[in-house]
């Protein structure tokens, strides 16, 4: 496995270059041995153009049975993606994309079962359009929500919105059928927000209009849009966040080294939307019914279930 990073939008820390995103990818690699036994090389490449990354990757994959593409900037890890997936004969899995859309999708099945509501009815607002929230948001749509709007700094993605980047004019091709034009800020009766922006991102007067009982996924790390103290505060009831010292962590290495896991056994060689949302299942089911609950919608990250589960779901999805 291939740890591909040019060090443009690394976690917390931003366009810090290839040398100082060499721990995050080190550790990446660590636990994919740990979890899943998977032999993984970090590879911190100096260069930051589509055309280099792409050409770099296609030289070196014939000894690497996949690809992760880890911490490059947004819009252009999309092209990238689009260009491996294309040129390249082995998985390319894009873990701020992918691994949290799975995570996210996983809690928020359990989130709604407990509120005793229906993905395929639930309003959605996806706070953010970076890389998390197009995976989050395409991942969301792919398992039947109906009703999901998402928001940039600007406001709604919609048809009122001209001259969007490409991938944010995806999204508002397929969300925001209602049509909602306003802020975030007006933005009222959610069931759920889910937030992968920055700080502050999320108006407290969004969540306390929100319906009830309020499901609110603050996903930014280190520090979240809200602090669980101030969830408490507004009323939210099913709180989740990137942190480990909250409940219900909704982290990227609940999916990745079982899901990498299934695509190296299984000699999957593009993956799809009902691989991601098997595996977004098998997380949620290792929370059983009788566990469930408001601090506990993901099994914890060193649920010794988690990895073989993914892969016997994801063996499944391929029919």
């Amino acid at each position: 496995m291939g740890i591909v990073c040019d060090g443009t939008r690394v976690l917390g820390l931003g366009k810090v270059g290839p040398e100082a995103s060499l721990p995050v990818l080190e550790g990446k690699a660590l636990i994919m041995k740990e979890f899943a036994g998977i032999d993984a090389f970090p590879i911190a490449l100096k260069c930051t153009t589509v055309e280099e990354i792409v050409d770099t990757v296609k030289s070196i994959a014939p000894v690497f049975g996949a690809i992760n593409l880890e911490d490059i900037e947004t819009p252009k890890v999309f092209e990238i993606e689009r260009r491996l997936e294309k040129e390249l004969d082995i998985p390319v899995f894009h873990d701020d994309q992918h691994g949290t859309a799975v995570v996210s999708l996983a809690a928020l099945l359990n989130a709604l079962e407990l509120a005793g509501k229906a993905l395929v009815k639930a309003r959605i607002a996806v706070v953010g359009t970076g890389s998390a929230g197009y995976g989050i948001t395409k991942l969301l749509v792919a398992a039947g929500a109906g009703d999901v709007v998402c928001f940039d700094h600007a406001g709604s993605l919609g048809a009122h919105r001209k001259d969007l980047p490409a991938h944010k004019a995806e999204l508002a091709r397929i969300t925001n059928k209602a049509g909602y034009g306003g802020p975030l800020a007006l933005f009222r009766g959610a069931d759920a927000i889910i937030s992968a922006a920055s700080p502050g991102a999320l108006p407290h007067e969004t969540v306390t209009g929100m319906a009830d009982p309020k499901i609110v996924f603050a996903l930014a790390n280190p520090v979240p849009e809200l602090s669980l103290e101030e969830a408490n505060e507004l009323g939210v009831k099913i709180f989740g966040s990137g942190r480990s010292d909250y409940p219900n962590q909704i982290n990227n290495s609940l999916c990745f080294p079982g899901f990498l896991r299934a695509l190296l056994d299984l000699r999957v060689r593009r993956i799809d939307d009902r691989m991601k949302i098997a595996a977004a299942k098998a997380i949620a089911d290792c929370v059983r019914k009788g566990d469930l609950a408001r601090g506990k919608i993901v099994p914890d990250i060193f649920d010794k279930r988690v990895v073989p589960r993914i892969r016997e779901y994801v063996e499944k999805s391929l029919g």
